[in-house]
């Protein structure tokens, strides 16, 4: 399917050029991009179900097999026409010989749309294009599977053996069930969402119904999963309430804390960043984490779950297997600990960047970059990588602000260092409608640009 899928992607591309070439872009060049996208869903629906081994966007299938079998569920969501994690994904549909008499234990379940997804039951970071949940068929989860820390790179995050050790310690769970239900426990649903699908949220209501229209824009028609993660965020920005932190900042990757994490495996550490919580707390290199906040660990996305609901200052014990000894140890959480992590790379930023920035992306200056512009160490220097051009996108460019202008300050602050700094800033000390001062660096000239806040 992968090999297929990346020749649709070739010839699109081919097509699209012809079309640039020819018509010199425009409609016609949309109405391609977005039958290219229409063809990848399609084609997966196909591919698919004529497997066979696929239970496709039907849960409740799923679960009646699952308790007529007695075996458990693997439920992937993924969303089809983006590209992040395709390889891995592709992996697993196919049966790699390597998960192949695995996933023959497991009923195992595809949802390619978040149109209609249970909120009480199917939380995790939404900014995933591929999420993985183990589950029991009364809906008990035994683990999440699925990481991303960069927009387009997945090396790092997300491997097929790691998800093939996964699979092996959800079975585990599985044949201990219902014994080990109390420690299971925490790995279940803890906050009402606000709303119980999608589409019911305000961004996303009336634009979307709870199915694919397959007769028709199959691609336009779906609710991505970043669409939603911009939803719950956009509800409190609508409503003038402040953006919580852990909505903001949501599903925290382990090297926030120093800690490495080998995507090859459930959880060994593969590296301890000097001077961090990690380092502090005594994890080291080859330590197999076993539990986290009491809870059992199948990936890096069910450590990301425990520090998603943990408090701001807070200290998780932890388990971990040294050796042939099991030790215990305590990840102290300092204040702050959440906003060290970069937020940038997420899809869900570009409405960030709508609401605060006016359609700026930002990118932080090297050293180098620095020294030429004659900015110290500690001040600010971010400088506008691309403008948006369209809508809301566009109010930074029609009030003004150029690609290659170098933000220094910004509503009297000279020291935010990071993109995600400054979407945070402002966020939590403005609402939609305040005008903020901004000054920038041009040609060796500094100009003050104001920018409103947007919905």
């Amino acid at each position: 399917m992968f090999t297929r899928i990346c020749s649709a992607i070739v010839v699109s591309v081919a097509v699209v050029g012809l079309f640039q070439f020819l018509v010199g872009g425009g409609r016609l060049l949309i109405a391609q991009e977005r039958k290219t996208r229409d063809t990848l869903v399609r084609e997966d629906l196909q591919n698919v179900v004529a497997d066979g081994h696929w239970i496709y966007n039907d849960l409740d299938v799923a679960r009646r097999q699952a308790r007529l079998t007695g075996k458990p569920m693997l439920v992937v969501i993924r969303c089809i026409p983006c590209e992040a994690c395709a390889q891995l994904d592709s992996e697993i549909v196919d049966r790699d010989p390597l998960v192949q008499k695995q996933l023959s234990e497991f009923i195992c379940v595809r949802i390619v749309q978040a149109n209609g997804l249970d909120l009480q039951l199917f939380q995790y970071d939404y900014d995933q294009s591929f999420a993985a949940f183990f589950m029991n068929g009364d809906n008990t989860i035994y683990g999440r599977y699925g990481t991303r820390s960069h927009q387009t790179e997945s090396e790092d995050d997300v491997a097929l053996e790691g998800f093939s050790y996964a699979l092996d310690e959800a079975l585990t769970l599985h044949r201990a069930y219902p014994d080990n239900a109390k420690q299971l426990a925490g790995k279940q649903t803890r906050v009402a969402p606000a709303f119980t699908v999608p589409e019911e949220y305000p961004l996303l209501k009336g634009r979307y119904t709870d199915r694919l229209n397959y007769d028709g824009e199959v691609a336009k028609s779906c609710i991505h999963c970043h669409q939603l993660g911009e939803a719950i965020r956009d509800d409190y920005w609508r409503k003038h309430e402040p953006i919580p932190t852990d909505i903001l900042f949501s599903y925290p990757h382990p090297k926030t804390l120093g800690l490495i994490i080998d995507p090859k495996t459930c959880a060994t550490v593969k590296g301890v960043v000097p001077g961090s919580a990690a380092e502090k707390a005594g994890f080291q290199v080859g330590d197999r984490i076993t539990t986290f906040d009491d809870q059992p660990v199948l990936s890096i996305a069910d450590l990301q779950w425990v520090l998603h609901h943990a408090s701001s200052s807070n200290s998780i014990r932890t388990v971990v297997r040294r050796g042939e000894q099991e030790r215990v140890l305590q990840l102290a959480l300092a204040d702050g600990w959440r906003e060290r992590g970069d937020i940038s790379w997420r899809a869900t930023s570009w409405s960030l960047r709508r609401m605060t920035t006016g359609g700026m992306k930002l990118q932080e200056l090297d050293d180098e970059q620095r020294r030429e512009l004659g900015l110290d160490d500690n001040a600010m220097g971010l400088r506008v990588e691309h403008l948006g051009q369209y809508g809301a996108h566009a109010l930074a460019k029609n009030s003004g602000f150029q690609q290659g202008d170098v933000l220094v300050a910004v509503d009297g602050d000279t020291t935010v260092q990071r993109e995600s700094d400054l979407f945070a800033r402002l966020i939590r000390q403005h609402q939609a409608g305040d005008e903020v001062p901004f000054t920038v660096l041009r040609d060796g000239n500094r100009l003050d640009l104001p920018l409103k806040m947007q919905e």
